[in-house]
């Protein structure tokens, strides 16, 4: 029966931008559940800032096609949850709205960029929320927050209201406590949408399955190198003989383009964010320019005054990698290396059933650790491979180092998006039993 959610949330995490006091909801198989939404999903009617100083006063006229699936589940969406700014970080740390918190340990940060989502659901403010993933930012704050999260495949839940960051390889995907419930979120979301070109029609209506008895779990050794704490990576070994124990076999595979990954991640998100982010002029989208300055001048104070200094230093990284004669060095070898890796994967799926690694290389950092540009980008170094191949990805926790969470990495061919939350599942049951 339809109704309206009272939401007042201890939110000492700084987990929410926006909340709805009263949030209404109507019947479905998620009646009467609070959803939360990351902050760059548009909802009619409730401000959208993608964590950003130059959308604090948007409120969209429209809902994403994500959230009206949810609103026809009946769903009460109760907040919009904090992210670093136009997804660009992994920590949630870069939010015009302050950093957002980990519940495990409040001195460390929840990861990101959909580090709000992670944190609302790992402190039972909501049992489930939605997060975006361009290369990481739904598994690496479910891992550092102990949480499960999905990121699917590319193609297979609508963008249609998500204001871009990166198209090519951003996708919306559920979050939860439990693997159940992120597939429970994922039944309803990945429903076909013709606004979106790069959809396709393969909705996911699946109840987890823990048989894996026979499955083939690829090993990549580039998962398990250098920079990956040595205790992470025993935590995720020890979590994949929990499945050998469950039937599955362990087969080596490789992939040799993992060297080139996290490069040809950076060029490709920051070339198409220069792009995306050229509406925030003043005249588009964001607060009016002065009319009374040049337009050149009045465009660079006001992005100067309200976009953050990530953003600003991916914008100009993704418009030097496409000026005129640097294209040719950049971006394009970056698609080369897209491919490359993309080739890397379809073979290691053809040993193996899926792959299996740790999500990300380090437990959650202390807030204000990682000031340097270059290592916050090898934070995502194990996540931003599935991206760049386009292929289902699921976290779910796996033990803990230091008291921290460690996450587990499941790796799937495209569109066997069941297959990894099986998987996953299996683990996760036999772990809790």
């Amino acid at each position: 029966m339809a109704g309206t959610l009272d939401f007042s949330p201890d939110d000492r995490y700084n987990a929410f931008i926006t909340t709805c006091a009263e949030a209404p909801f109507g019947d479905g198989p998620l009646a009467g559940t609070a959803v939360a939404v990351k902050d760059n999903i548009s909802t009619a009617g409730i401000r959208t800032t993608c964590g950003s100083k130059i959308l604090d006063g948007y409120v969209p006229p429209y809902d994403a096609h994500v959230v009206d699936l949810l609103r026809r589940a009946g769903a009460a969406i109760v907040g919009k949850t904090n992210m670093d700014e136009f997804g660009m970080g992994s920590t949630t740390e870069t939010s015009a709205f302050g950093p957002t918190r980990n519940p495990v340990d409040l001195t460390r940060v929840p990861g990101g960029s959909s580090g709000g989502s992670a944190a609302a659901v790992a402190a039972g403010l909501v049992p489930m929320a939605l997060g975006t993933d361009t290369g990481g930012s739904i598994r690496c704050p479910a891992a550092f927050c102990g949480i499960a999260g999905l990121k699917p495949t590319y193609g297979r839940v609508s963008r249609y209201g998500l204001i871009a960051y990166a198209n090519s390889l951003e996708q919306v995907g559920p979050m939860a406590r439990t693997v159940e419930d992120v597939s429970r979120l994922m039944s309803v979301i990945a429903h076909y949408d013709p606004r979106d070109s790069t959809m396709l029609d393969r909705p996911y209506n699946h109840r987890p399955s823990a048989e894996v008895k026979g499955l083939r779990i690829g090993i990549p050794e580039e998962y398990f190198g250098e920079g990956v704490d040595p205790r992470v990576g025993e935590s995720v070994r020890d979590a994949i003989g929990v499945l050998e124990g469950l039937g599955a076999e362990t087969v080596p595979v490789s992939i040799p383009g993992m060297r080139h990954a996290l490069a040809a991640y950076y060029v490709i998100c920051t070339s198409e964010a220069s792009s995306n982010l050229a509406r925030f002029d003043g005249v588009r989208y964001g607060p009016a320019v002065d009319t009374r300055k040049s337009w050149h001048e009045a465009y660079q104070d006001l992005r100067r005054e309200l976009l953050g200094a990530e953003v600003r230093r991916r914008i100009m990284l993704g418009t030097f990698a496409l000026s005129a004669g640097y294209a040719g060095q950049y971006y394009a070898k970056a698609q080369v290396a897209r491919r490359k890796i993309r080739e890397d994967f379809g073979r290691a799926l053809r040993e193996a059933d899926v792959i299996a690694g740790p999500t990300m290389p380090t437990v959650a950092f202390r807030l204000g650790e990682k000031t340097d540009p270059i290592s916050m980008y090898l934070s995502d170094i194990l996540t931003a491979p599935a991206n760049l191949a386009g292929i289902p990805a699921i976290s779910v926790p796996c033990g803990r180092v230091d008291g921290l969470p460690v996450g587990l990495q499941i790796m799937g061919r495209q569109f066997e998006d069941e297959r990894v939350v099986d998987v996953a599942f299996a683990y996760e049951q036999e772990v809790r039993a």
